[in-house]
């Protein structure tokens, strides 16, 4: 079966279960979502997945735009994994609709749970409970591996549905608009060393260096790669993210979030 795998990956979550899941399926091909958006079609797959965090408890926007530009073969198996640090919202929904208006049917959308990593809310989780998550995903994947070989339909992992429903609707409908100029609110403190690390990381390009300080560009995807891999933890967001501690994958390096763009 002739796979690939579109990832959109920010603090390495997304990515370390696309680079397993394709492991686990065996010479599938893995791609950044970011560096495909603007070629078009993407045809001669027998399987396509497609991993993202879920934002908002629904799809990035970025990955929104992808699937809306999506081209494949009418019998591609097409699935979605949604990796999640709390609900995991109504993402897979949203990729069945989108996909639906361009006659391509959505066969099964997972979900993976990851470290939570949304700094204005809350700082890493200890790295006992982050050790544990690690292994039940090596176990997961394997889990959804067999699934997509043996091509299952009809599966949208989306419970418990009423929670899931109501906070996608309070808060995704309204709030993503709002969010590629939510970069307003990012700042640096005196502890940046003006390495450029945060324009290089930022999969969107929406960071440039000026005077050797990071400028945020208003085309966000609010994914928070910035602040988690700045090397000096100098970058803030509000007055919510001081003190608390910064995430990312640990078997992911900051080169590996930099070839998104």
């Amino acid at each position: 079966m002739k796979t690939i795998i579109y990832y959109f990956s920010a603090t390495g979550n997304s990515l370390v279960v696309a680079k397993d899941l394709a492991a686990e399926l065996g010479n599938a091909a893995v791609a950044a979502i970011t560096k495909t958006l603007p070629s078009g079609k993407k045809a001669g797959y027998d399987a396509v997945g497609i991993v993202f965090p879920v934002y908002m408890f629904g799809l990035p926007l970025v990955v929104a735009k992808f699937l809306s530009l999506l081209g494949l073969d009418k019998d591609a198996y097409v699935f979605t994994v949604a990796t999640y640090g709390g609900l995991p919202g109504l993402p897979h929904t949203m990729a069945r609709e989108i996909l639906n208006k361009q006659g391509i049917s959505l066969a099964a959308g997972y979900s993976v749970l990851m470290p939570g990593n949304y700094t204005p809310m809350y700082g890493a989780i200890g790295q006992e409970k982050q050790t544990k998550m690690y292994a039940a995903e090596k176990l997961r994947v394997k889990e959804i591996a067999g699934l997509v070989r043996a091509k299952t339909k009809n599966i949208v992992e989306e419970k418990p549905m009423l929670p899931n429903f109501l906070l996608h609707h309070l808060l995704y409908r309204g709030g993503s608009k709002m969010i590629p100029n939510a970069d307003r609110d990012f700042w640096v403190t005196d502890a940046c060393t003006r390495c450029g690390t945060c324009a290089k990381v930022c999969p969107v390009a929406n960071i440039e260096m000026r005077q050797k300080l990071p400028v945020w560009l208003h085309h966000c995807e609010h994914c928070m790669a910035c602040l988690q891999w700045c090397p000096t933890g100098a970058i803030e967001y509000k007055k919510s993210t001081a003190g608390r501690k910064r995430y990312h994958h640990p078997d992911i390096k900051a080169q590996d979030i930099m070839v998104q763009r």
